[in-house]
């Protein structure tokens, strides 16, 4: 993992398609932007959890119903 310490406007760039901003710090928050083709998902990692779980859940009801 690379850890970097960043001030407000300053950008980590990963790979030369994909560029994090740090864009507002607030107390024990940190806003960033992410700028990234349209083609690949972006998101939160909480969020990506839960639509895993949904799927999921949805495949198991599935199969339960095609047994």
């Amino acid at each position: 993992m690379l850890v970097v310490s960043r001030k407000i406007g300053e950008r980590i760039l990963i790979g030369d398609k994909i560029a994090i901003t740090v864009v507002k710090v607030s107390g024990g928050a940190v806003r960033l932007g992410v700028e990234a083709p349209a083609e690949l998902a972006v998101m939160r990692e909480e969020l990506a959890i839960e639509i895993e779980e949904a799927e999921k859940a949805a495949l198991d009801e599935t199969q339960i119903f095609n047994k």
